[in-house]
């Protein structure tokens, strides 16, 4: 010990003993909040490291599972004393198999269930519901009226009496002893209105609103189609009252040809089953079927026969005082600059369906933006039937030249 240390040391025993104990006292305070911040350390990483063998168990029973061998899909064909006869999806083989016993009992023929590499039933799975179905439903009811659709009354009041009051009112068709039509058929030129006119009935009728196109149902592999439609028919009846509207139909009920090619085969399966699902359609609850076709001549007459679309509706091309409202309804919404003559508009497009009328309409306020005016006057009008008129003409002549 130098001479510095026994100064030091000599001049604390110099201290007064309550200074000591004072010294004292605050040292033991900083050694207890010392321990206090270690402690707090130490149990945050308790907590850090419980989390980490969480994440490290769980990664390890995801790595479990992903070694594991995979299971198949398979149908239950037959529930017997000898077994469980099940048909794999795929191969299309047939086994003999078990099941636990805590799922024999809700083992039934038909449900689909998953197997082991032993065939075994390991799981029963869910209903199957193709996804491309519930696709189509549209949630929100069509925003459609029937004072949106021009010159049709007539066929308004048919498919009212067809679809609407049936979905409206099905027990007066009880009590009258009749069955409603099974289902309608809207038939004509493109652009008519047979699309506008089934979301009219469905915005009527607050139905679910199933759309497709027949286009939707050919598919490459054998069942495919068939499949979709079943599920289509399942998915409108979980959604009853509900409107399917398949349209393009002729792209699966077109008249059947002597072909060996699988597609033709495939196509025909289809509308097979589309046939077999309209002869049951009236056990199948409140549902109704409209179909659309620009091509009638081309369809089956398996699906004319009554029974199956028991209502063939031609919508034809608008005539001049159709034209005259359709001009209207399309020009109701229109900033105009003047009081616009309908009757000469119509006059001056005999042949155009509502759907050129729209694109005229559409057409004269894209001049008065290109000329950068906000109201669309009557000559916006004119300008846009020349254009359009002439530019149909052209594509009809260049038809009649191409297909002579």
């Amino acid at each position: 010990m130098d001479a510095t240390d026994s100064v030091d040391s000599s001049s604390k025993d110099d201290l007064p003993l309550e200074q000591q104990l004072e010294n004292l006292a605050q040292q033991l305070q900083e050694a207890h909040d010392k321990n206090s911040e270690m402690q707090d350390k130490l149990l945050d990483i308790t907590a850090e490291n419980s989390k980490f063998l969480q994440k490290l168990e769980r990664l390890n029973h995801e790595n479990q599972q992903l070694r594991q061998p995979p299971l198949f899909i398979a149908t239950v064909q037959e529930v017997s004393k000898e077994g469980i006869i099940i048909r794999q999806h795929g191969n299309n083989q047939e086994a003999i198999t078990v099941s636990l016993p805590e799922l024999h009992d809700e083992i039934k023929s038909g449900s689909r269930v998953a197997v082991n590499s032993a065939l075994s039933i390991i799981h029963i799975l869910d209903e199957e519901t193709d996804l491309r179905a519930q696709a189509m439903q549209i949630d929100d009811c069509p925003t459609v009226t029937y004072d949106d659709i021009g010159g049709l009354d007539d066929q308004i009041q048919q498919i009212r009496e067809a679809v609407e009051i049936p979905l409206e009112n099905p027990e007066i068709f009880k009590i009258v002893g009749v069955e409603p039509p099974a289902g309608v058929l809207l038939h004509g030129p493109p652009g008519t209105g047979k699309t506008l006119l089934a979301k009219a009935v469905a915005n009527k009728t607050n139905a679910s609103f199933i759309k497709l196109a027949g286009s939707e149902l050919v598919h490459k592999f054998i069942g495919e189609g068939s499949r979709l439609v079943r599920d289509i028919f399942q998915l409108a009846l979980a959604n009853e009252p509900a409107i399917i509207f398949i349209d393009e139909v002729d792209a699966i009920a077109s008249q059947r040809i002597e072909s060996k090619t699988s597609g033709d085969a495939e196509v025909q399966r289809t509308m097979m089953q589309l046939l077999a699902s309209l002869d049951g359609f009236d056990e199948r609850g409140n549902i109704r079927l409209i179909a659309a076709t620009n091509r009638f001549d081309m369809l089956d007459e398996a699906i004319l026969r009554p029974g199956r679309f028991d209502r063939l509706i031609e919508i034809p091309f608008p005539n001049e005082e159709a034209r005259e409202r359709i001009f209207a309804i399309h020009t109701q919404n229109m900033n105009l600059a003047d009081k616009i003559d309908f009757k000469l508009l119509s006059e001056l497009t005999p042949g155009s369906s509502g759907a050129d009328i729209k694109a005229i309409c559409t057409e004269a306020g894209m001049t008065a933006i290109r000329e950068e005016r906000t109201e669309i006057s009557a000559d916006d009008f004119i300008t846009a039937v020349n254009l359009l008129t002439t530019d149909k003409s052209k594509s009809d002549d260049s038809e009649s030249v191409i297909y002579a």
